[in-house]
């Protein structure tokens, strides 16, 4: 692929990480193993796939949503569908000009790129991109539209929100270039949001996840900021700042009088958090680091390599303990999601590299009870695969926190197709349990879910039945002509 200038394509646009042209409904074409019965739902996953062919950054391109159904050890169809957003619906347009209302200095968070993940909360599924609100769509994929929590986000929500296992309560932030800078919200297992906080901070960041435990909030203001001087000569407003202190916050979960606890760490910047618990007056925090970020703006990739990283933060003595727990690359970062908030044993994460086609790549889990012992599914050569989504085999009882599967899109250069892997979580050196082969090429993406339920057999009766999730119509246009929203949307949001 080349460039519309014509020069050699970009990292973002090479190898797996070129876009797909079409949306199509297709049957497995193989399955080798054998497909666990008891894994009756569907696997999705969301990712950049921009739709007029070139993006000036990986994070620019169109939300594409890619799924797969499995059912009583069948795979019976896979589907990928573009999220119908007002970038999606205007190729190549201004995000900036789609979303600014230079008269009121307002921004519409319904342009987005819907890009980074999906979720399932409340009956609802939806595509997330911190950049702007949530959009919902059906288990067929089909584009609902933006969705504010009945007009109680008013702020972008992150791509990374967190349900607590033990409420159900989604937990979820907003961060934004003009102060307020940062929001917290709560909304209950029914979806109504039960609190909106302020948190204060001196600046714009980028702040992509955070982490919860069974009492606290966790946020990571860390040294990428937005400059605005670079902004309005158009290049690309983050970059990596010395002098803006990292430092990782602690908000009491006890309501909205609680404030922020700050503790300084080194320097550095986490993409993704593993998880973040509370034992005998600490807070053990694990995730992804890399030492910098974007020193020269978002095209510099000379940071480092991120790699899985613990802190400690002492709560009586304000004191941080940091450990590095690995020097291999590693991203995406997972556990059960019935270990989130809480002491957990193992982490699960996808090997990392900015080889556009690299040789192989690895799964990795680690054993944090036992010195973060590392163990590896290797790929074969020429095969890449992405996050590992941990799916529990059944209820796990004590010690059985690895009872389950991981499953994960993988690309077969050789044949130029995909495929979806299945893991056994307990032993990741034993060949894959099954291996879903597709007719089609599945970009590299970023985040995806389990979300369980029956499917429908066929594809061509995409009225889905998993149970608890909404279904509806098709949204055709996001804006009405000339921009400006459509019933029911807020344009009265301070800019992003």
């Amino acid at each position: 692929m080349t460039t519309p200038s014509g020069s050699p394509a970009p990292l973002h646009l090479s190898g797996n990480n070129a876009p797909v042209a079409d949306e199509v409904t297709h049957r497995p074409s193989a399955v080798t193993g054998t497909i666990p019965r008891e894994l009756c739902g569907q696997y999705f996953r969301n990712g950049p796939n921009p739709r007029s062919g070139w993006s000036p950054h990986f994070f620019a391109g169109d939300g594409m949503l890619h799924t797969v159904a499995l059912a009583d050890g069948h795979a019976t169809w896979y589907r990928n569908r573009y999220v119908r957003t007002p970038l999606y619906a205007r190729p190549g347009a201004s995000r900036l000009a789609l979303a600014y209302d230079p008269a009121t200095s307002r921004i519409d968070y319904r342009v987005t790129t819907a890009n980074t993940h999906l979720i399932a909360h409340a009956g609802r599924l939806f595509a997330l991109e911190e950049g702007g609100f949530p959009y919902e769509v059906t288990p067929d994929l089909a584009t609902l539209g933006a969705f504010t929590f009945d007009g109680a986000l008013t702020t972008p929500m992150t791509a990374h929100p967190k349900t607590c296992p033990l409420t159900g309560e989604l937990h979820f932030f907003g961060y934004r270039l003009r102060p307020p800078y940062l929001t917290y919200y709560r909304a209950s297992a029914a979806g109504e949001v039960l609190q909106k906080q302020t948190v204060d901070l001196p600046r714009a960041v980028m702040m992509h996840d955070f982490a919860l435990t069974a009492h606290h909030v966790i946020f990571m203001d860390l040294p990428v900021v937005f400059d605005a001087a670079r902004a309005a000569t158009g290049a690309p407003p983050w970059r990596w700042d010395d002098a803006h202190r990292a430092r990782v916050g602690v908000l009491p979960r006890s309501g909205e009088t609680a404030r922020v606890r700050w503790f300084d760490i080194a320097p550095c910047y986490v993409w993704h958090t593993m998880n973040a618990f509370e034992t005998d007056g600490t807070i053990t925090l694990t995730g992804t680091r890399v030492p910098t970020l974007w020193r020269q703006g978002p095209q510099d990739l000379g940071g480092g390599l991120p790699a899985l990283h613990q802190w400690v933060l002492h709560l009586a003595t304000g004191k941080v303990t940091e450990t590095p727990l690995d020097d291999t690359p590693s991203e995406y970062p997972r556990i059960a999601d019935t270990g989130i908030g809480l002491p957990h044993r193992y982490g699960y994460t996808a090997g990392f590299t900015l080889d556009a086609e690299p040789r192989h790549t690895e799964i990795y889990k680690y054993d944090l009870a036992h010195g973060a012992r590392r163990s590896t599914h290797r790929f074969p050569a020429g095969h890449t695969c992405g996050e590992p989504v941990f799916v529990p085999r059944s209820p796990a009882g004590p010690g059985q926190e690895d009872n389950g599967y991981l499953l994960t899109f993988a690309h077969d250069r050789s044949r130029g197709t995909g495929y979806l892997a299945i893991l056994d979580a307990a032993d990741l050196s034993a060949a894959p349990v099954a291996e879903i082969h597709l007719p089609v090429r599945i970009p590299a993406g970023f985040h995806g879910n389990w979300v369980p339920g029956t499917p429908p057999r066929h594809a061509r009766r995409l009225s889905t039945s998993l149970p608890g999730i909404r279904q509806g119509s098709e949204l055709r246009d996001p804006l009405r002509p000339g921009g400006r929203p459509s019933t029911g949307c807020s344009w009265n949001c301070p800019m992003g």
